[in-house]
């Protein structure tokens, strides 16, 4: 037995009518236009992005003042 959930969402305007206009363009009804993109996006694998920490000077603190912006900026270019 297949359950369905109805829900309301609020969505833009301008998205709603794309969506309208490709769901008749295509034949099909925007409920089945979509759940098919909901589970196309549930189905992407995300991809984890590690960042290097920032050098340290061995005790916790930065070698840099990182409320210094033109500091943080120079030792991102190479400056120091």
């Amino acid at each position: 037995m297949v359950v369905c959930m109805r829900t309301t969402m609020n969505l833009p305007d301008g998205l709603v009518a794309q969506v309208r206009a490709r769901a008749e363009a295509s034949g099909r009804t925007v409920t089945s236009l979509v759940e098919e993109a909901l589970r196309l996006l549930l189905e992407q694998k995300t991809v984890a992005v590690r960042y290097e920490p920032m050098p340290t000077d061995g005790g916790g603190g930065f070698l840099i003042d990182i409320t210094d912006r033109d500091a943080v900026w120079d030792e991102h270019d190479g400056l120091r």
